[in-house]
């Protein structure tokens, strides 16, 4: 098995950097194993910690349309360059946290994905060097307010709610070009989503020095590949499951989002 890099945080709050074991201890980093974190004589016990999203990203970039059949299904052709968006920080989510349906929309999908984790400052590079920023591999859901995402005309509200980028809930070094990308709803042994990523129209090296082309890009961030066919609508009370050949699983419940209460009084005087 692909050693399996996490980052967890115990009782008191303190996040680590480490490696999972089959034992589910986790060998503790002294830094980011990007940053050249090397193994320390820390072990966290398996009921002595929470397992958080593998990493902090300064941006999640992520790229629209990348596989044929899933622009197809959306009644568009394949861009001819990536399409690239943002989703913030703080859309993360860990795996078996819940995703939360906002009240401002009638319709969230899934959108299962390959996620890339960056090692390194990349500003500009070729292709061939971009394969050697791209430090390890991990799990996301793209999820989408699909019908704000109509609406607006422009994906930052759809895209953006917290709770809206489940990421994890590790990162692996390699993964298979042909590995197998499945989503899954609630009980259905069938997948809603199935392909390899290697359909992707724009790999992943030509994404990385493509982003590279328009901002830097930072050890940790993180960029979304894109989703294939098969995207369709969550409901509260529905789990949601990313599988990914060679990585693991990403898992996610959905929860209605509680509303805002305005507690602003007005005094009298």
């Amino acid at each position: 098995m692909a050693q399996r890099y996490v980052r967890v945080q115990n009782p008191e709050g303190q996040v680590y950097y480490g490696l999972l074991q089959l034992s589910l201890k986790v060998h503790v980093l002294d830094a980011p194993p990007w940053l050249q974190g090397q193994p320390t004589d820390f072990i966290l016990e398996p009921e002595s910690y929470q397992i958080l999203a593998p990493c902090a990203p300064s941006k999640i970039v992520a790229v629209g349309k990348n596989y044929a059949e899933h622009a197809a299904e959306m009644g568009t052709e394949v861009p001819r360059e990536p399409l690239l968006f943002m989703k913030p920080s703080t859309s993360i989510i860990a795996s078996l946290e819940e995703i939360q349906y906002p009240s401002q929309s009638q319709r969230v999908d899934y959108e299962g994905e390959l996620a890339l984790v960056i090692g390194d400052r990349t500003i500009n590079c070729t292709p061939a060097e971009a394969q050697t920023k791209i430090w390890g591999y991990t799990i996301a859901n793209d999820v989408t307010a699909r019908d704000l995402q109509k609406r607006d005309g422009q994906w930052t509200r759809a895209k953006g709610f917290d709770t809206f980028c489940p990421l994890g809930p590790w990162i692996v070094r390699e993964v298979s070009p042909g590995a197998k990308l499945q989503t899954f709803l609630n009980e259905e042994t069938n997948p809603v989503q199935s392909a390899c990523i290697d359909q992707m129209v724009f790999p992943p090296d030509f994404l990385v020095s493509y982003i590279s082309q328009v901002m830097t890009l930072l050890p940790g961030d993180v960029v979304l590949t894109g989703t294939p066919l098969g995207v369709g609508p969550l409901h509260p009370g529905d789990r949601v499951r990313v599988e990914i050949e060679g990585i693991g699983r990403l898992e996610n419940t959905v929860t209605i989002r509680q509303k805002v209460q305005d507690n602003t009084s007005t005094s009298q005087t």
